[in-house]
């Protein structure tokens, strides 16, 4: 059952680029951004991960991390993150298990062939590990600047509750 918002986010082991075995929980006491995305490499997804790494600093302010995840194997990954030059990590994810749990495979057609693949999502998760925000079917333009200002306005949030 994917988490729905205000609950805990699995806390799944993930492969991210740098060799580093990782869960989610590792990344508590900072509010975390994770975003699916289709294949590494591609026109949409590199424009994306180009959009998250021009705003990292900004995200850094915001204390918010940002990690990518698609099914892509580890070596993908890399090259993509290298490619780039994303200050951030990208989790491979080709058994499919992170993308599973936070339910983005689906049906898509393309060229009127159906095939299973990664509806592009992204997902605000807080310090306690809570997802406070979900963004399903995003388009590219213009998503990044609006996930920023949601880490903003619930950093702003966990302040005045302090």
């Amino acid at each position: 059952m994917p988490p729905t918002l205000g609950d805990p986010v699995p806390d799944l082991e993930l492969k991210t680029t740098g060799g580093r075995t990782v869960r989610l929980s590792d990344y508590r006491g900072q509010q975390l951004v994770l975003y699916f995305y289709p294949k590494a490499s591609t026109p949409g997804c590199t424009q994306e991960g180009q959009d998250f790494r021009d705003a990292a600093a900004a995200f850094t302010a915001a204390d918010t991390l940002i990690l990518g995840a698609s099914r892509d194997g580890l070596k993908a990954q890399e090259n993509f993150k290298t490619k780039q030059g994303f200050p951030f990590d990208l989790i491979a994810d080709p058994d499919e298990a992170l993308c599973r749990a936070f339910d983005v495979i689906k049906l898509k057609k393309m060229y009127g062939k159906e095939s299973l693949g990664v509806e592009r999502s992204t997902f605000l998760i807080d310090a306690a590990g809570v997802l406070r925000q979900q963004w399903r079917g995003v388009k590219v333009k213009g998503h990044v600047e609006e996930v920023l200002a949601a880490a903003l306005a619930l950093k702003e949030r966990a302040l005045v509750r302090q």
